[in-house]
């Protein structure tokens, strides 16, 4: 489906449908705001609905949005099973709109549609500054009952509709849920109650509490532009885990372990007698007492310099009424443990669950090896990403759950290999285009609450443009294409991509970091292609270097890297959409701002003239050294970890790339060294420290405690690795059209580490490519499948290379070099 005709079907499904708000009578302090319980009522009469094959005329559809998160219930049934409806976007210009045949659920004569809305991330908290009402000040709901065909209009949101307090009294997204079932009287829902409030319409209250509701008015509800369908899979209920450890540290105190950190809720099903109060703490550690603590994902308020409280706590009144089950839909929380206080007796396995929530992506990826060790890791990133994948890319699902640009530009080659993202990728690039500002920045988070402007918060504006960030709207539809060769989606991108590239060269153009104009006064010629002004996060979190987010700081090496990566991808790009003129000029700012890089920071023998294990791993995998020098530029990153300790020092942008860098460069046992080095920093040390996702620290858990988000899925971005260099499958890095989506691939297995097994596989839009090598006896094996139509360069550990076609294949060698690679 086009943009054009999404647009044009969202706004014909809701034609006759007006915008309408709750009248408030909770509080209204952010994060402590009730859901509400909008109601309109139908006499449909249509005999012939419920047959199978009956006309369009006969099948009733409803469309619906929100401003806010809704669920929606018809006669009482709730409808579908996408949650968090209608999803986050930019809202201010994209809106999503779902719609359902919801047929099956009416009745001949009275029906009742509502819809129970609360703040989500329309107004509710949101971001690392726990900020509310970040896209507007109330909450408001669109929809209408149409004819399959669309031809009649049944129900539509207007005047009619009635509202009241949920039994909801409290749904803040990173707040938690407060839910009392003794507020809820379900026959309020139901058929045939919809006329006795009708009735008494004329008062300004009736006998249940229900009053009309008020019209939501302004340029933005004029808006209907904005209205789509949604263009990927919405979030949903994925699975249950059950607890692995139950413990009662104190009195009256239950903490579950469910042996695995998630984004999503927990769903309990024994709330006690009328009365219970029941308070669940989620967090992804225990302190030394064995009970919660979510001291390591407590946000930070940069007005005040103090620290905000965490959130992620639900409460349950119990109503005492048989088959009430508590699952906070309105909330999401990153946890492992729940810490339940004030529900008496002792709570039985059966009782409580986790449920998974996160977009229902498909699984395209398998990786296994004869390590352990490597298969956890594999599982634990799949675990992070899948936690930070509900609705946008998420940088973590506790602490801030923002879409960060960076984050996403940094993990989503790996996400790629492991899940069919494109859809998911589409719909989130829609956004950055659409909050993008008018001089090309691209926002640090996306969707952007501020939109596409200054938002009047210091260190926000401050931070919008940040190298390696930014560049997330070049340098990700470039992954997609590689991975999907959609050409379509490529150029829709196109003039978002072109827009960051525009802005930072203009800002390298425009000024010199004051500490170069100190040095040289005169500036020389190729000064005007370094980027070394503004706000960057630099490499960030690099192990043993405290994060430093000041202004002043020169990340020119860093910055002008990227701009010359981007600039040199958006001309591949516009090769690829036969843009002659565009091509030439991305790849002639391309050229200028490689040689600017190399006349200011790299000298005749491959040596940085600023060094870290980051810089010289960015310079080797984008290209910035020449040929002749790179051994000597990988060289020296490998003394640089060797004088660390043999321990890596790369931070957030760089982690990624090291081990393909160094494999890439003849180092193949350094990799393998730091892929299976344990303690701190390692992956694997993570895994032997607790985890079961991905740590935003590199020692995100000590004999000290915790800190940082223990799900923070940017350094699991080595998973990559795993396919591509371990198992051996490979993407062109430049692919023309015909050598996208797998159609061209590099079967290119790199054995190391004592590793005498592997086998992985990658489902393609061209179908499943599967491979499996083992090692025994010093000989080397691989058996590799192909869909048809697929071609690869197939290169073995001996050296030797062979071209093969679509099918099963079957190789083998044997040398001393195949035979060492097992010590």
């Amino acid at each position: 489906m086009t943009a054009d005709t999404s647009h044009r079907s969202a706004r014909n499904g809701l034609r006759d449908a007006a915008w309408i708000s709750p009248v408030e009578t909770g509080s209204a302090e952010a994060g402590n705001r009730p859901a509400y319980w909008l109601r309109g009522s139908f006499s449909w009469t249509a005999p012939g609905a419920q047959k199978p094959d009956a006309p369009a005329s006969e099948r009733a559809v409803v469309h619906a949005t929100a401003h806010g998160i809704y669920e929606l219930f018809v006669n009482g049934t709730r409808v579908g099973e996408d949650e968090l409806t209608p999803g986050f976007t930019s809202y201010r210009k994209r809106l999503q709109v779902q719609q359902w045949d919801i047929t099956d659920l009416l009745v001949g004569g009275e029906n009742v549609v509502a819809a129970l809305l609360s703040d989500g991330w329309f107004r509710g908290r949101h971001g690392f500054e726990r900020r509310p009402d970040g896209f507007g000040t109330e909450t408001a709901f669109l929809a209408s009952v149409t004819s399959a065909a669309g031809t009649q209009t049944f129900l539509a949101t207007g005047e009619s509709w009635l509202c009241r307090e949920s039994h909801i009294t409290r749904a803040d997204l990173m707040d938690g849920q407060i839910t009392d079932f003794r507020r809820h009287d379900p026959a309020l829902l139901r058929a045939g109650q919809a006329g006795l409030a009708g009735q008494a319409r004329q008062a300004s209250t009736t006998a249940d509490g229900w009053v009309p509701v008020v019209p939501a008015a302004g340029p933005l509800y004029d808006d209907r532009s904005r209205l789509v369908l949604p263009a990927a899979p919405p979030a949903r209920r994925i699975g249950e885990l059950g607890p692995v450890r139950m413990t009662t540290p104190a009195a009256g105190i239950t903490v579950v372990d469910f042996g695995q950190n998630i984004n999503g809720w927990v769903r309990l099903g024994r709330l006690g007698p009328e009365g219970t109060r029941t308070v669940l703490r989620h967090g992804e550690v225990l302190d030394t007492a064995g009970l919660v603590s979510t001291e390591n994902i407590r946000a930070f308020d940069f007005a005040t310099k103090t620290p905000l409280s965490a959130g992620q706590v639900d409460e349950v009144v119990s109503a005492g009424r048989p088959g009430d089950v508590f699952e906070p839909r309105h909330t999401t929380h990153g946890f492992r443990y729940v810490q339940l206080e004030g529900l008496p007796g002792t709570l039985a396995a059966e009782d409580i669950s986790a449920v998974v929530v996160h977009t229902p992506l498909d699984r395209t990826g398998w990786f296994e090896c004869s390590d352990p060790r490597l298969n956890a890791l594999h599982d634990a990133i799949s675990w992070s990403f899948r936690g930070n994948a509900c609705d946008v890319p998420t940088d973590c699902p506790q602490r801030e759950r923002s879409g960060f640009t960076g984050d996403w530009q940094v993990f989503v080659d790996t996400a790629a290999l492991m899940f069919d993202v494109a859809a998911f990728s589409g719909k989130w690039l829609s956004d950055l285009a659409a909050d993008q500002w008018l001089d090309g920045r691209v926002p640090t988070v996306v969707p952007n609450p501020a939109s596409d402007g200054p938002s009047g918060n210091a260190f926000e504006d401050m931070a919008a443009g940040s190298a390696g960030w930014g560049d997330a709207a070049v340098l990700v539809p470039w992954s997609l294409w590689r991975a999907y060769g959609d050409k379509q989606a490529l150029a829709r991108t196109f003039p978002a991509m072109r827009g960051w590239v525009d802005y930072a060269a203009a800002a390298a153009a425009g000024a010199r970091h004051p500490g170069r104009s100190g040095r040289r006064p005169v500036p020389l010629a190729h000064e005007r292609f370094l980027w070394d002004t503004g706000f960057h996060f630099g490499e960030w979190l690099e192990p043993d270097s405290p994060p430093n987010p000041d202004p002043s700081r020169d990340h020119g090496i860093l910055a002008t890297a990227y701009l010359f990566r981007s600039a040199s991808v958006l001309a591949r790009t516009a090769e690829v959409l036969a843009d002659a003129a565009a091509a030439a000029k991305y790849a002639a700012l391309a050229e200028e701002v490689l040689a600017a890089w190399r006349t200011e920071y790299l000298d005749e023998n491959g040596v940085l003239g600023e060094e870290s294990q980051g810089h010289y791993v960015r310079a080797l995998a984008f290209g910035l050294v020449p040929d002749e020098v790179a051994p000597q530029a990988a060289a020296r990153l490998v003394e640089l970890i060797r004088a660390n300790g043999n321990r890596l020092g790369t931070g957030f942008l760089a982690t990624g790339m090291l081990l393909p860098v160094l494999a890439d460069h003849g180092y193949l046992d350094v990799a393998y060294e730091l892929l299976l080095s344990t303690g701190t920093p390692s992956w694997l040390g993570m895994l032997e420290a607790g985890a079961t996702t991905m740590w935003e620290w590199w020692d995100g858990v000590t004999d000290h405690g915790a800190r940082g988000s223990l799900n923070h899925y940017s350094k699991g971005a080595a998973g990559s690795f795993l396919y591509t260099h371990l198992a051996g499958i490979g993407l062109p890095e430049n692919p023309v059209e015909e050598e996208t989506a797998y159609r061209r691939v590099s079967i290119a297995p790199q054995p190391g580490g004592g590793i005498t097994s592997a086998t992985a596989a990658v489902v393609t839009s061209q179908g499943r490519i599967s491979v499996a090598w083992a090692i025994e006896h010093g000989q080397f094996t691989l058996e590799l499948d192909l869909p048809d139509g697929v071609q690869a360069a197939v290169e073995l550990p001996d050296g030797s290379s062979r071209l093969v076609a679509g099918g099963s294949h079957r190789f083998s060698c044997w040398n001393q070099t195949v035979s060492s690679l097992l010590i």
